[in-house]
C-alpha cells in the first residue's frame, strides 16, 4: 500500500483556499454553508475547505495532517478520502439545520479522529498537552461538544459530533475483522517521558 500524502494534500488545499478567501471578495461568501446552500448543492463540499480565521486553520491544519496521515498509513489514501469527505458532507448537512451558517474541515476531521478510534483505540497521542490513547482523547472531545451544543458559541458542536460519528461507523466498516483489534499495551518510552516532564513540568 503505497503512502500518497493525501492528509498533507488536504491541508495544502485548505491553505490556498484560505489565501483566496483573504484576497478575493465575496470568495467566502459563494461558498460558505448556509441557508441558501438547498439550491446550491456544493457547499456541502466547498464550506469543508473554508475558515473563519488563521487560529481556526492552524488548529484544523494539525489534527488533519497528525490523525489523518496516521490513519492513512493504517487503512490507505482512498478510505481515508472516503473517510474525510462523506463525514465532512454529512456533518454539514446536519449542521445546516442547526446553524445560520458554517464553514471548516472541523466535521471531516472528527470522521477521521472517530474512526482512527475505532481501529487504533490504544493507540498514544498527543492531546490536550499530554499523552494519552486514543480513545481517552476521543471520548473527552465527544464529551465537551456535547456540553457546548447547549453553550452558545461560534464553534460547531454538533458538526463536531456528527463527524466523529460517522468516523466511528466507518471505522467499523474499516477495520480488518480477520483478526481481533490489536490492544496495544499503554507503553511510553522513558526518555520521552522525562523530555515531557522537563518541558512541563519543571
Amino acid at each position: 500500500m503505497r503512502f500518497k500524502f493525501y492528509a498533507l494534500k488536504l491541508c495544502l488545499i485548505c491553505i490556498a483556499v484560505f489565501i483566496l478567501q483573504m484576497i478575493i471578495p465575496g470568495f467566502t461568501g459563494f461558498f460558505i454553508l448556509d441557508k441558501s446552500a438547498y439550491p446550491q448543492v456544493w457547499r456541502f463540499l466547498t464550506a469543508i475547505f473554508l475558515h473563519a480565521s488563521t487560529a481556526h486553520l492552524i488548529a484544523n491544519l494539525f489534527a488533519l495532517a497528525l490523525f489523518g496521515s496516521i490513519l492513512e498509513g493504517i487503512v490507505g489514501g482512498r478510505k481515508l478520502l472516503i473517510i474525510f469527505f462523506v463525514s465532512g458532507v454529512m456533518a454539514n448537512i446536519l449542521s445546516w439545520y442547526a446553524y445560520p451558517s458554517s464553514l471548516g474541515a472541523s466535521g471531516a476531521i472528527f470522521g477521521i479522529i472517530g474512526a482512527l478510534t475505532v481501529i487504533r483505540p490504544f493507540l498514544v497521542v498527543w492531546a490536550f498537552g499530554l499523552p494519552m490513547p486514543m480513545i481517552v482523547a476521543a471520548a473527552i472531545w465527544i464529551v465537551g461538544d456535547a456540553i457546548g451544543v447547549f453553550v452558545p458559541s461560534d464553534v460547531g458542536h454538533i458538526a463536531h459530533l456528527s463527524g466523529i460519528i460517522f468516523g466511528i461507523i466507518f471505522g467499523f466498516l474499516y477495520r480488518d475483522r480477520t483478526r481481533k483489534v490489536k490492544r496495544e499495551s499503554i507503553h511510553l518510552d522513558d526518555s520521552f517521558m522525562r523530555s515531557w516532564e522537563d518541558q512541563y513540568l519543571r
